[in-house]
This record gives C-alpha cells, sequence and structure tokens, in this order.
C-alpha cells in the first residue's frame, strides 16, 4: 500500500519510486496529525489565459508518479482542465520548512466513463467529506433557500458531478528552508528522475 496521510486514499503502488517520494513523505511525516498537512495549492491556466490557483486536499497516489485529487466537475477548474490538462500543486510543509513543487499533465476521471472507481473514491471519504458533493452548483450565485448538507452518508448515490483528478508528474522541485544556504533541487522524468542541485 501506498505511505498515505491520514484519511488519504491508497492504491498498491506499480513502478519503481522516484527518490523524491521518501523525501515528500519524510515532510509529511514532520507535520504530525495536522489537517493542513493534506492541502496543495492548484495553479492552473484560466479560459481567458490568466493564471488561477484553489486549495484542494491530497487523497493518494495512483501511481508511484500519479496523485489524486478530488473535484465537483461543476467547478471553474474542471472546466479549465479539460482545455488544458497542464498544471501545478505547490505543497507547503511548515514544520518540515520545505516546499514542493509538482508539475505534470491531469487526467480527468469522470463517474460517467469510471463508476467503479469513482463509486470506491466516493465510499472512502468521511460523511463530512461527501456532502460538499450535495451542495448546489459552485459560484453560482448563492440561494439562501438552498439546502447545504453538512454530511452525507456512505449509502448516498454517487453523483454524477464528482470527479477524481490524477494528475501524472513530470517535474518536481523541492526548496528546503531549514540550512543556510537554503538548499533547492529539481528532478525530471525526461532524466529518469535524477537529482539536478540548484541555486535556492
Amino acid at each position: 500500500m501506498t505511505e498515505g496521510i491520514s484519511g488519504a486514499i491508497t492504491e498498491p503502488i506499480t513502478g519503481a519510486i522516484p527518490p523524491w517520494r521518501p523525501l515528500l513523505r519524510a515532510a509529511v511525516q514532520r507535520e504530525g496529525r495536522s489537517v493542513a498537512a493534506r492541502w496543495v495549492q492548484l495553479a492552473t491556466t484560466g479560459r481567458d489565459g490568466a493564471p488561477r490557483v484553489r486549495t484542494l486536499v491530497f487523497r493518494g497516489w495512483a501511481s508511484a508518479d500519479q496523485l489524486e485529487l478530488f473535484s465537483d466537475q461543476r467547478s471553474e477548474k474542471v472546466t479549465e482542465l479539460a482545455n488544458d490538462g497542464a498544471a501545478e500543486l505547490c505543497w507547503l510543509f511548515p514544520k518540515a520548512r520545505q516546499q514542493y513543487r509538482l508539475r505534470g499533465q491531469v487526467t480527468l476521471i469522470t463517474a460517467t466513463e469510471q463508476p467503479e472507481l469513482c463509486q470506491q473514491r466516493w465510499q472512502k471519504l468521511s460523511n463530512t467529506g461527501r456532502a460538499v458533493w450535495g451542495w448546489p452548483t459552485p459560484a453560482d450565485p448563492l440561494d439562501s433557500t438552498a439546502a447545504f448538507p453538512d454530511q452525507l452518508a456512505e449509502t448516498a448515490p454517487l453523483p454524477e458531478h464528482f470527479v477524481v483528478l490524477r494528475l501524472q508528474v513530470i517535474s518536481v522541485e523541492r526548496l528546503n528552508l531549514g540550512p543556510h544556504p537554503h538548499q533547492r533541487a529539481r528532478w525530471s522524468a525526461d532524466t529518469l528522475w535524477q537529482e539536478q542541485p540548484l541555486n535556492p
């Protein structure tokens, strides 16, 4: 099984583990039980060409160099990723004093295309974690009469708008703010993850 964060979905890992993965795992572990250790910032290109960024929850590793996030198919970021799957994640670990930037291509996995996979991910969410998919369409004008449930049971049907975002990582940069001078390194899939030290 993968080395998960508490609450993260784990899968058997296929392929060799890239050298940056153990470093990332150690940084996660330094954060302890902090919920924020699972928060990542996802940057995409908006339909108007402007940069967009938002915070999502890391859900687990689908393979050695593929990670998963979940989203609402009605959201703007899914539309952006459907047009151009290029994305970058920024993952900050305050206690470890490290920042990771993971760049790659996002594949959208919908409940229509892969219902079994989406159903499995859906059922592993907590009741409160599922609740946001029971809310009205994100970013629409607020309707004060609309329902915003705070829980959805495991038996709740899989929403059609539940989507898995799978990021195929192609490059990683790590900035270690602990030592003086700071340490920075890059790994790229096209060099078989060979480490390249950089100026901080």
